[in-house]
């Protein structure tokens, strides 16, 4: 069999692997808000979760702000449902043109194109998750290690695994709806072969995948504002230019990933102790740059709040009005794009991120930028792709 039929085979096995996943479903406007959450997002277990400075129960105090103060309605949340082994085996697919003339037995000077294949996750690597030390070592929790690994599978890849269904399943709902949320997600250490800092899977590298094959999706923008560098993704679409990449983060902490960062199409480091005015700035201007470069049909929005003042890992000073701004001017910038935005919390280490992260959407609600029964009315058309 000759190799360009064997991959077209392959092309739609991988197809009808997406098609037949249950990641995505429909979800009927007049019964739901494209805000995504589950309870089983949140990580408890006897305690161990207080072991590692995230607030691993984050996602579902900031549902509770909203839904307490009126913000969101808890019945047209949307949940989820759990990421299997096979969707999280999904391929990537993308192709690469080349002179033959780089390669030394080709000299002819023309032309070929060659098509990269790699699983969101290996066989190898889901496979490692089955033991116990592997996901302590990922989670940063060293006695995660003593549990049987069912345990681990229940109480902490479980979370990991619905939150990453959620993140899929948001990218569907911001392309019909104009935006979406997923109160989690962003686990954007985690790239195909190996998780860390505290990012067991690669929800947004799958997400990505899922848009180009089910949405018809060829150029996603990556904004990445966690303080920390989003190694994982750039790591995945190191070959792949249908991904443009911005990422301002603090480089004087983890992960230091200086191979990664040849694939930040804007790599905006920052210095601890970086306040919001420079912030603000900085990020107006990495904006304005990608605005005049690349147009894109989606934009993943990793917006960790681990940029606060007083977060002990993030090191920055950004205060809560600060981020506030800045997911304004994330929303603002997709809305001026006609592009649909699916917002990720991801990072965050102080008890205080929930009520900033709920702070803040209720300011998107009330200044047009998204639609949520208060805090603001505005057709959530107002940022669909036209």
């Amino acid at each position: 069999m000759s190799t360009s039929l064997r991959s077209q085979e392959e092309l739609a096995k991988q197809k009808q692997r997406i098609d037949a996943s249950g990641l995505y479903f429909n979800v009927p406007p007049g019964d739901k808000d494209p805000i995504v959450y589950s309870p089983s997002y949140n990580i408890s277990f006897l305690g161990m979760e207080k072991l590692h400075p995230f607030d691993s129960s984050k996602w579902g105090r900031v549902q509770k702000f909203l839904a307490d103060e009126g913000v969101l309605n808890r019945k047209r949340i949307v949940e989820p449902v759990e990421a299997t082994r096979d969707d999280l085996l999904v391929v990537l697919h993308f192709s690469l043109s080349m002179s033959r003339a780089f390669i030394r037995t080709l000299c002819l000077g023309l032309r070929t194109t060659l098509t990269w294949r790699f699983k969101v996750h290996s066989e190898e690597y889901l496979d490692s998750l089955k033991c116990s030390s592997v996901v302590a070592q990922i989670a940063e929790v060293p006695p995660i290690a003593l549990l049987p690994n069912f345990v681990v599978q229940w109480k902490v890849l479980k979370p990991f695994r619905k939150q990453v269904g959620g993140t899929v399943l948001s990218a569907k709902l911001a392309k019909e709806r104009g935006w979406a949320i997923n109160i989690g997600g962003g686990f954007h250490h985690c790239c195909a072969t190996e998780g860390g800092g505290f990012c067991a899977h690669a929800d947004i590298s799958l997400a990505i995948q899922f848009a180009y094959t089910r949405l018809g999706i060829t150029r996603v923008m990556i904004i990445d504002l966690d303080a920390h560098q989003g190694n994982g993704h750039e790591r995945d679409f190191m070959n792949d230019d249908r991904v443009y990449i911005v990422d301002l983060y603090n480089s004087d902490i983890y992960p230091w990933d200086h191979e990664a960062k040849r694939r930040m199409n804007q790599s905006v480091t920052l210095k601890s102790g970086t306040k919001t005015d420079q912030y603000l700035e900085l990020l107006s201007q990495a904006l304005k740059k990608a605005e005049a470069i690349f147009k894109p049909e989606l934009v993943v929005y990793n917006a960790g709040s681990d940029i606060l003042e007083g977060d002990p890992l993030g090191r920055l000073l950004v205060t809560p009005e600060g981020v506030k701004q800045r997911d304004e001017i994330v929303f603002q910038f997709a809305k001026d794009q006609h592009a649909p935005i699916l917002m990720l919390t991801s990072g965050g280490y102080m008890k205080t991120s929930a009520r900033v992260i709920a702070d803040s959407i209720t300011n998107l609600g009330a200044k047009g930028l998204i639609s949520l029964p208060s805090g603001g009315s505005v057709s959530a058309s107002c940022c669909a792709l036209k």
